[in-house]
């Protein structure tokens, strides 16, 4: 147990340690499973990682749920369920609305086509016959109209209660995809929006993804503790989103791992985005304010690599991780654009964490 749930890897094959770790402890293969192993295992939650250790190989599900909603602030199962609740009984009450209108018309309807056959008949027709039809359609017309409005009424107070649903499911996933130390995006959001790339060829030679990694942020962490590589974490996330443009996405992918999606951007622009950011960050001071312990330098690495240099999501993680790679193996703090022939002597890391 204690090897499966490590804080750093020792392989680089991060999907297939956690797959094993669930395996191992006997856990149910299922989305939100993989998603607390994966927080666990990245060692970002040092807490976290302790805690699913300590359950051993027979945690319950009810344990693991626990967890999640603790640590990660999910309560997916709840939301989603109060949610689909709701729904199923503004609908009820909606259709049982539109039955009663229908109901109401059919007899409006039954009521007008008696009353034409009885009045179109010359034999009957007569001076009472016209003033009792008269006041039968006048006060069948206004209840009809005046159910039909209550109708609509009711059909706009279920449209407004099922709108009140959607923006709860929405601001639900806008907290279920935003990482809760950085601010920004999640790894579950990246995984989302890295799916859709492919989505629009005619953009991808002008589509970047760019993976970032903090130097030697093992050593932070071991020099001054978690509480400083989490400010540490928080701040570097701050560098990076204040350097780019409001329509380029960022998450935190990883541990001390960031990713960029960067469109509408030539391969030299996007080099220099990434050297604005590589640059903000070297001449960036990390100090305590109040002890005067400085914790820098801080640097970062990147790789990136454009979408027509791939045919899927996968292969394009896998280019931009090459390129990550080598930036680290030719010194560190650097940004290197991903290039065909690149040498690829390692095993890289799945880019699909999260599946629906």
């Amino acid at each position: 147990m204690t090897t499966a749930m490590a804080p750093k890897a020792q392989s680089s094959d991060l999907i297939g340690q956690i797959i094993y770790a669930v395996r191992s402890m006997g856990v149910a293969p299922i989305p939100r499973n993989y998603q607390l192993f994966y927080e666990a295992y990245i060692g970002s939650n040092p807490d976290l990682t302790r805690e699913l250790a300590a359950l051993g190989n027979r945690a319950t599900q009810e344990e693991l749920d626990e967890l999640s909603h603790r640590h990660l602030g999910t309560g997916q199962a709840v939301v989603i369920e109060n949610a689909h609740a709701k729904l199923v009984g503004e609908l009820d009450s909606l259709l049982k609305l539109l039955r009663q209108e229908q109901s109401s018309l059919e007899s409006y309807s039954k009521l007008l086509g008696e009353t034409a056959q009885r009045i179109s008949s010359k034999s009957n027709f007569s001076v009472d016959l016209l003033s009792s039809a008269i006041s039968l359609l006048s006060e069948a017309t206004g209840t009809t109209i005046a159910h039909g409005e209550m109708t609509a009424g009711g059909v706009v107070q279920r449209s407004q209660e099922m709108d009140q649903v959607r923006r709860e499911l929405d601001e639900y996933k806008r907290i279920a995809n935003t990482d809760s130390l950085t601010r920004i995006a999640n790894r579950r959001a990246f995984d989302e929006r890295l799916a859709g790339v492919y989505n629009h060829p005619v953009v991808l030679p002008l589509t970047a993804l760019v993976l970032a990694d903090i130097d030697n942020f093992k050593k932070i962490n071991d020099s001054f503790g978690h509480p400083v590589g989490d400010k540490i974490l928080a701040t570097v996330a701050s560098v990076i989103r204040s350097n780019v443009r409001k329509d380029v996405f960022v998450a935190r992918s990883g541990g001390e791992e960031f990713a960029m999606i960067v469109e509408g951007n030539t391969p030299d622009e996007v080099m220099i985005i990434c050297e604005r950011i590589r640059r903000a960050l070297e001449t960036r001071t990390f100090r305590n304010s109040r002890s005067g312990v400085d914790y820098g330098p801080i640097t970062i690495s990147l790789g990136f690599a454009m979408g027509s240099q791939a045919d899927d999501p996968g292969v394009l993680y896998a280019n931009a991780d090459t390129a990550l790679y080598h930036a680290k193996n030719t010194g560190r703090n650097r940004a290197i654009f991903f290039e065909e022939g690149m040498k690829k002597d390692y095993v890289g890391k799945g880019w699909l964490i999260y599946k629906n």
